[in-house]
């Protein structure tokens, strides 16, 4: 450790971005050993550990339960980030503004023109709820149903093969 605040800047740069580099070679092909031969000793003389692991299912109750209540967090967003907005509309006087134009395109003569009543917000955030509902049922029913098509895929290609490794901070 003293020894490296010796050197100067630079080299302790270069030093860093060179071991990465290595590291980063050994982990793109696993199987060279020249490759971890040379990770090893820009980083000390360890090894990187790998595993190699195979995705070969995946739980489509699990998948169902995250993937509700992830939807069930994305309904609620939507929902308030809707209300948020209609309510920035209101408080910005949009809706006068609307209901003025059309008043002055049809004549003044007809006050009864009032956007509010064809989109009101008990309207525009009762059709939000729905939405959100639907998204939520047909998300949770997409996410399980790639799940158990991962599966029957994984049972006859074997899956997706992952190789994790180790690195050092």
């Amino acid at each position: 450790m003293a020894e490296d605040q010796k050197q100067p800047l630079t080299e302790r740069i270069s030093t860093a971005i060179s071991s990465a580099a290595d590291q980063l070679r050994a982990n793109a092909n696993p199987e060279s050993k020249s490759a971890q031969d040379k990770a090893a000793a820009s980083s000390g003389g360890r090894r990187p550990r790998r595993a190699k692991l195979t995705l070969s299912r995946i739980d489509p109750w699990s998948v169902m339960k995250v993937s509700f209540l992830l939807s069930v967090a994305f309904g609620v967003v939507t929902v308030v980030a809707v209300g948020i907005v209609w309510g920035v509309l209101g408080a910005a006087g949009v809706w006068d503004s609307i209901n003025q134009m059309v008043l002055d395109v049809i004549g003044e003569d007809s006050n009864t023109f009032d956007v509010e009543d064809y989109l009101g917000t008990s309207r525009v955030m009762g059709f939000t709820m729905l939405v959100s509902v639907i998204d939520v049922v047909l998300i949770t029913a997409i996410a399980t149903l790639t799940a158990f098509l991962y599966n029957m895929a994984a049972a006859l290609m074997g899956g997706v093969e992952l190789t994790l490794s180790e690195e050092d901070k």
